[in-house]
């Protein structure tokens, strides 16, 4: 019984609230810093949204008062759309005296757009209606066209020409839909065309062109000799003409005829767009396909310049256009080509090669290259090449001035200067060293001689007089070699790539930097046997262009600095008033001088002034005008018979010189291959070159007094 009542107030007791303890000092100063960092907290937490609020509102404040019309625009931009017109007028080309070349013309278009929809039926119903309005050439419609407009009008008569046997076949899938519509081009008889008069014709031919080229491109039905009449008569009733449109464009127009023309290049139509092999450099740039662009030669190359901005448009909401930004004529380029002088230098050519065709001997011979260059500066001021193409009992003159950076020649003795260079800078040549002139006889070879025996010649004679053995000599010194009279002959070959690095540098075998889109680098042999060093050396091996050679006597003219050859002359702002603001102007780019002594190029020009006074460039250019200047006569293999291998040995003649000696302002630059050949016992051999260069340089002359 005690025991329970103990249990009892146990529990009792255990039920009973605990006693508090004290609060001391400790936790008091505890408690007060936790509540001082909160509140310290809670302040800067005020101070940032403070701070953020204000950033809020600055920003508010400039979007929507300081930069609001910025903002509007830029919301405008993003969800309104934007259109451009079509390819605006591109620049205009001067020659370097500022005369005009190429300009732009307005030019009339009448044009179909497909609509959504329209039914072959509505087309050919258009097509009569425009053959009544419009006076259309339709000669060029070809019987397969014609054919397709009967079976676009006579559907059931059409697939009455196929047997059920093929329409069978048709169902199994043993032939096609395309052998169906062969089938029906094949049966069509001239009996069934012969419903078709003139307006027919001319109507299926305008249906033609309202279905050639993509389905919903632009077509372009009249875009030459549009009358007034015909182009108000389709404008007044372009209501009825459902996807016919009237617009002005415009087009090139070259004021000197074909002078210069294939340089100055071309450019893309509408209808054409942007040509295939260019379409994804141009659509890089943010070009529309359909959009006029240059595609060849100064057209291309300075595409950049050349192009006008088309006119911006914003589309509204019902559906019409505001213009937001008036496009511009490209910027207008002037050249360094002088016209006249182009001109003439054309003329010239042209007569002497046909001239020339009537001469023995130049069976093979059909195209001649002339550089006309300032001296001082590397301008282009005269380029061209006439090519004699056979038309029938006579010949015709094409242009072939591209050949001049893409039509590599074994150039021959033109070179020499060079290859006096190489003998000074090794050391295999002397200033006034004599040699006899000698044949070279390498054994088991034929000899290898100048075109005739000068007897002892220096190296200011040997230049003039144009010595091959005096260059082989110098050659072998370069290659180390040891000469024997028919004995062998080992030579170092790490003399091609000296000749050739010096070469280089005179900018033969190496690009002229030419502002134009291509430029061929020529031929470098790959054998390297001492004969071929040999060759090497008087122009027999490696090809030049005729760009390249004129780089070379240019060269020569600064005493040894290599100058960039190029056509843009200046830039000018399109303005109203012509060339008033000047945007930017070429000048003069060393591209590098070559590596040797001044004296020693000095030397060079002693013996190609020679050349013209007592060697074999007397007589090329008027004694007067105190012209320096080197020869070349070359040997060239061609195949003439067409099947890819050469089988006959011609004569090429090239000419370079610079005038005035003392003081040179200007280079020339004549190539002639083919002259001659050796398939026939007479030894003729034609003097165009000769005579090209005498004319070509006194026009130069009197132009430039």
């Amino acid at each position: 019984m005690k025991k329970n009542n103990y249990q009892t107030v146990k529990k009792v007791i255990k039920k009973l609230p605990a006693k508090k303890k004290p609060i001391n000092k400790v936790n008091r100063k505890y408690k007060q810093k936790i509540s001082e960092k909160i509140e310290k907290r809670y302040y800067i937490l005020i101070g940032i949204i403070i701070f953020f609020i204000l950033i809020i509102g600055i920003n508010l404040f400039k979007i929507q008062i300081v930069q609001n019309e910025k903002y509007k625009s830029k919301v405008v931009s993003l969800t309104e759309k934007t259109v451009y017109g079509e390819s605006s007028p591109r620049g205009r080309i001067y020659d370097r005296n500022h005369k005009l070349i190429v300009t732009n013309k307005p030019q009339k278009v009448i044009y179909y757009k497909k609509p959504k929809g329209i039914t072959s039926t509505e087309e050919i119903k258009l097509a009569y209606k425009l053959s009544k309005m419009l006076n259309i050439d339709f000669s060029s419609l070809s019987e397969n066209n014609l054919k397709e407009f009967w079976i676009k009008n006579n559907s059931e008569k059409a697939k009455n020409k196929i047997t059920d046997e093929e329409w069978q076949k048709l169902e199994e899938r043993k032939i096609s839909l395309d052998d169906i519509e062969k089938y029906k081009m094949e049966r069509i008889t001239e009996e069934d065309l012969s419903i078709y008069n003139d307006e027919d014709k001319k109507a299926a031919y305008i249906y033609y062109l309202m279905n050639k080229g993509y389905s919903y491109s632009e077509k372009i039905l009249k875009n030459e000799n549009v009358t007034d009449e015909e182009y108000a008569l389709i404008s007044e009733n372009i209501s009825e003409l459902e996807g016919i449109g009237t617009r002005l464009d415009w087009e090139r127009e070259y004021l000197y005829g074909d002078t210069f023309r294939t340089m100055l290049g071309n450019i893309s139509t509408t209808e054409s767009g942007i040509p295939k092999e260019l379409k994804a450099d141009y659509l890089k740039k943010g070009y529309s396909l359909n959009d006029r662009v240059g595609i060849s030669y100064l057209e291309y190359q300075y595409e950049d310049i050349l192009k006008g901005t088309k006119n911006k448009y914003r589309v509204l909401s019902d559906g019409s256009y505001k213009l937001l930004e008036e496009g511009s004529r490209g910027n207008d380029i002037v050249l360094t080509i002088d016209i006249e002088l182009q001109k003439q230098v054309e003329e010239i050519l042209a007569r002497q090669i046909l001239e020339a065709k009537k001469e023995p001997n130049t069976e093979y011979y059909n195209r001649s290259f002339v550089i006309i260059q300032d001296a001082k500066t590397g301008e282009i001021l005269a380029m061209a090449g006439k090519q004699a193409i056979k038309d029938g009992d006579s010949y015709k003159i094409v242009d072939y001035t591209p050949g001049i950076t893409t039509s590599p020649v074994v150039v021959g003795s033109a070179v020499k200067g060079a290859s006096h260079i190489v003998g000074y800078n090794t050391g295999a040549l002397k200033i006034g060293e004599y040699r006899d002139d000698s044949c070279i006889k390498i054994a088991a070879t034929p000899k290898k001689c100048s075109w005739k025996y000068l007897g002892r010649v220096n190296d200011l004679s040997a230049l003039a007089l144009s010595s091959n053995t005096y260059q082989f000599r110098t050659a072998i010194n370069v290659g180390h070699g040891t000469y024997r009279y028919n004995a062998g002959l080992k030579l170092d070959e790490a003399a091609f790539d000296t000749y050739r690095n010096t070469f280089a540098e005179f900018g033969l075998g190496v690009k002229t930097g030419i502002d134009l889109p291509t430029e061929s680098l020529g031929f470098k042999g790959t054998d390297r046997k001492p004969g071929l060093l040999l060759d090497f050396s008087i122009g027999q091996y490696d090809t030049y262009t005729p760009i390249q050679l004129s780089q070379y006597i240019t060269t020569i003219a600064n005493d040894g600095n290599r100058l960039k050859p190029y056509l843009l002359k200046e830039v000018y702002e399109p303005t109203k008033d012509g060339l008033t603001i000047l945007k930017s102007k070429n000048s003069k780019v060393i591209l590098n001088k070559v590596n040797t002594e001044d004296k020693y190029m000095q030397r060079v020009k002693e013996g190609l002034r020679g050349t013209m006074t007592y060697g074999t460039g007397v007589g090329y250019i008027d004694y007067s005008y105190n012209a320096a200047g080197k020869t070349g006569t070359s040997e060239s293999f061609i195949d003439t018979d067409g099947d890819g291998k050469v089988d006959t040995e011609t004569i090429t003649n090239t000419f370079v010189a610079y005038a005035p000696y003392d003081d040179p302002k200007v280079t020339f630059t004549v190539l002639s291959p083919d002259i001659s050949h050796r398939l026939t016992s007479s030894t003729y051999s034609s003097g165009v070159n000769k005579r090209i260069t005498r004319e070509i340089s006194q026009k130069y002359f009197d132009i430039y007094k």
